[in-house]
């Protein structure tokens, strides 16, 4: 579905209303030719000490428009109100390339936007702590009885390759075809179909296109298409090398089966 997003609002409250609009409260985004501004980002860093494998580094405020290419959006709710966790690349005033992780407090949207989502019914994306990488994270909780079983809402942890995590999940459930949908999260560096590799293990990554489909044997196989950038500032785009990429701290994406609305 299409939802228009209103200038002059926080990203996060311009999301709120256009998925509460059609009756939802959680789903995600796919970001494309956004025009933000005042903008609030942080970028992958090293951890500050041991309790987690990596960690953000200070606030970045750039100032004019920024202009957001590609992202990707998980929404949903933490402590009982909207939130999001989005990942990006943009262009800056000055024509620095940048990326990293929106902030919903301190991104306003500077000009009307149209984006593509997928909303949720009977799950929601919901932020809970998580002891295992000491962070609140989106996880998908049932929150009623589904009107469909078109969209199976995902989170993977850490350590798990991200292609096998999912095609794991539709070999279970006998679905062979799928559009991922969304996409937020990290990978330990980043290995690419085409022999890049990203070395700095601190990345922030989003899916831009991804798909399942019947490999030679007929068993599901999965095709992801990303863009990223790592805590050196390295940015990179391109399709990942099947079963090379394992999660860092966590993945959320949506598998869409069906036609929804």
């Amino acid at each position: 579905m299409t939802l228009d997003l209103e200038a002059g609002l926080p990203l996060l409250e311009a999301v709120r209303r256009a998925f509460a609009a059609t009756g939802h409260a959680s789903g995600v985004v796919e970001l494309r030719d956004l025009a933000l501004g005042p903008f609030g980002y942080v970028m992958p860093a090293l951890a500050r000490d041991g309790r987690n494998a990596a960690y953000y580094s200070a606030i970045h405020r750039p100032s004019g428009i920024t202009r957001l290419s590609r992202g990707a959006m998980t929404f949903g709710r933490r402590d009982g109100a909207a939130f999001f966790h989005a990942h990006g690349l943009w262009t800056e005033a000055d024509g620095r390339d940048s990326g990293g992780h929106l902030l919903p407090e301190e991104t306003i949207l500077a000009r009307p936007a149209r984006v593509e989502a997928l909303a949720l019914a009977g799950a929601s994306y919901d932020w809970r702590a998580d002891g295992e990488i000491n962070f609140t994270v989106p996880g998908p909780v049932a929150t009623g009885t589904p009107e469909t079983t078109s969209a199976h809402a995902l989170r993977i942890r850490p350590n798990i390759e991200i292609h096998r995590a999912i095609e794991a999940y539709c070999a279970d459930l006998g679905l062979v075809t799928a559009r991922i949908r969304g996409g937020v999260g990290s990978t330990i560096g980043a290995l690419f179909a085409d022999g890049r590799e990203v070395s700095p293990f601190a990345t922030e990554v989003f899916i831009e296109a991804g798909q399942v489909e019947p490999g030679p044997d007929g068993a599901p196989v999965a095709t992801l298409d990303v863009g990223l950038i790592d805590y050196t500032g390295q940015i990179a785009r391109g399709r990942l090398q099947r079963g090379a990429n394992p999660v860092l701290m966590t993945f959320e994406l949506v598998l869409h089966v069906g036609d929804i609305r």
